[in-house]
């Protein structure tokens, strides 16, 4: 599969192609998802959806673009396509993914889960063409799990933030998490990235990357846990997996297998 420069090309064309899907999908379940939530009285979760899905539909969109890049790329065997395809990938499987929950609140249908579908095949697809050695994919792709439920997390406190008024304390807590959680999400994703190309940041960009997702995460899970809802609260999972995956950062083995994956790089530009 290494450097299979015609599996690339059609990939990156199946890519062009459900990014352009995505973009009629998106637009087409705007109005229909926040239309829906404003009937049943839930306003709140509403603005969400009208922030969150264009956010979204931005990200998603621009990844036909990626995509085009990427094609050419391939088409011309250049030795970079494979690393843009899976950021494309990488992006198309949030964007994917995320729209359905709303969807789903609503008794919608979820037709962008068929984008994320087939970005998850195109980013494995990528990988296996960039040769990236299997213990290296283990660990992105759980860090691919932070990325999107930390992003879920920075989601909750839009909708939550309009209905805690009478509250200031929390109302501001809302407030102060809510970007915090977005930019833990986009740092697990740049940790993904640098792992891949081998970079020797990518270690304390993970350790950043999680202790962003704990300090949004934890404070509005144990109070959603403990005092609103009296369950387990769904702002926990983007944490408790952070957690999880800066202690396993900070164990002497990832930091051998990491400066390992490194060292090739170096060997790499040696023998060129």
């Amino acid at each position: 599969m290494k450097d299979n420069f015609k599996l690339g090309a059609w990939l990156s064309a199946i890519g062009i192609l459900i990014g352009l899907l995505f973009f009629y999908l998106i637009a087409k379940q705007y109005n229909l998802v926040i239309d829906a939530h404003a009937a049943v009285g839930r306003t709140d979760e509403a603005t969400s959806v009208r922030i969150t899905f264009a956010v979204l539909g931005w990200l998603g969109i621009s990844t036909t673009a990626i995509w085009v890049a990427v094609l050419y790329g391939f088409l011309q065997k250049e030795k970079w396509a494979w690393f843009w395809g899976t950021v494309a990938a990488t992006i198309q499987l949030l964007t994917g993914f995320f729209p359905a929950i709303p969807s789903m609140d609503s008794h919608l249908p979820m037709p962008t889960l068929s984008v994320f579908g087939v970005a998850l095949i195109l980013w494995f697809g990528m990988i296996l063409i960039g040769d990236i050695d299997k213990k290296i994919i283990a660990l992105t792709f759980v860090a691919g799990l932070a990325y999107v439920l930390t992003f879920i997390d920075g989601v909750a406190p839009i909708s939550k933030y309009t209905t805690s008024h009478n509250n200031p304390f929390w109302n501001a807590m809302y407030v102060m998490t809510q970007q915090v959680s977005w930019w833990g999400s986009a740092a697990w994703a740049v940790f993904i990235f640098a792992v891949l190309k081998k970079k020797p940041w990518a270690l304390p960009v993970g350790l950043f990357a999680g202790t962003m997702s704990m300090l949004a995460g934890y404070p509005l899970g144990l109070h959603n846990a403990f005092v609103e809802v009296h369950r387990f609260s769904m702002f926990l999972p983007a944490p408790l997996l952070s957690s999880l995956l800066v202690l396993y950062l900070l164990l002497p083995g990832t930091h051998r297998m990491i400066e390992d994956w490194t060292a090739k790089s170096k060997k790499e530009q040696a023998d060129l």
